[in-house]
C-alpha cells in the first residue's frame, strides 16, 4: 500500500464526475483508492496485477501535480512511460525568485513549456512549485535537463538549441530502431 497526498484543488479532478476518474484508475491500474477529501491523503492498494499496480501511485500523483486524467493514464499505455517531477522551489531563494523561475520555465505565452513538449514528445505541466513530466525515459531526461538548464540561469536560446539537438537524436534513434526491427 502506498500513500500520496493530493492538493485540495485537485481532489475533485482525481475523483471525477460521479467518481468516474477514480473508478477508471482503479479498473485500469488494478488498484483500490481510498481518498480522504478532507486531508488530500490517498491510499493506493494493488488488487490485481502487481506491475500495473505500481503505476497507480504515479497516476494519482501526476493528477495531483496538475496533469489531466487522460495524460496521467498514458502511464498505463506501455511500461516505458515514466512520471518525473522537477522541484522548482529547490532552485529558488524566496517567493519572488520562485515566481521568476516559474515564469522562465513557462515562457512568454507558455512558449517555453510548449517547446519542451513539442521537441521532447513528453507531456509537461507546471503546477505549484513543481514541473511534472510524463514520457519515455529519453523524453523525460531531455525535459528534466532543459528545466535544470533554465533553473541554473541558461539563456532560453541555448536551452532551445539543446532541445532541438535532443529532438534530432531521438528521431534518428527511432528511425534506426524501426529499420533494425522492421
Amino acid at each position: 500500500m502506498k500513500h500520496v497526498t493530493v492538493p485540495d484543488d485537485r481532489i475533485g479532478v482525481l475523483i471525477g464526475e460521479g467518481g468516474e476518474t477514480m473508478r477508471e484508475i482503479e479498473s485500469r491500474a488494478e488498484v483500490r483508492l481510498d481518498i480522504d477529501s478532507e486531508t488530500g491523503s490517498v491510499k493506493i492498494e494493488s488488487v490485481g496485477d502487481p506491475i500495473l499496480g505500481l503505476k497507480g501511485p504515479d497516476i494519482v500523483e501526476a493528477i495531483g501535480r496538475g496533469f489531466a486524467p487522460e495524460e496521467a493514464m498514458r502511464l498505463l499505455d506501455d511500461e516505458m512511460q515514466l512520471f518525473d517531477i522537477v522541484d522548482i522551489e529547490a532552485a529558488t531563494r524566496n517567493k519572488n525568485d520562485l515566481r521568476r523561475q516559474k515564469g522562465r520555465l513557462i515562457g512568454e505565452d507558455g512558449r517555453t513549456r510548449e517547446l519542451m513538449e513539442e521537441l521532447s514528445g513528453a507531456d509537461v505541466v507546471i503546477y505549484g512549485t513543481t514541473l511534472g513530466i510524463i514520457g519515455k525515459p529519453e523524453q523525460v531526461e531531455a525535459v528534466r535537463s532543459a528545466a535544470e538548464m533554465i533553473l541554473d540561469g541558461a539563456p532560453h536560446g541555448a536551452v532551445y538549441s539543446f532541445l532541438e539537438r535532443r529532438h534530432s537524436e531521438m528521431k534518428s534513434n527511432d528511425i534506426e530502431y524501426h529499420q533494425f526491427t522492421g
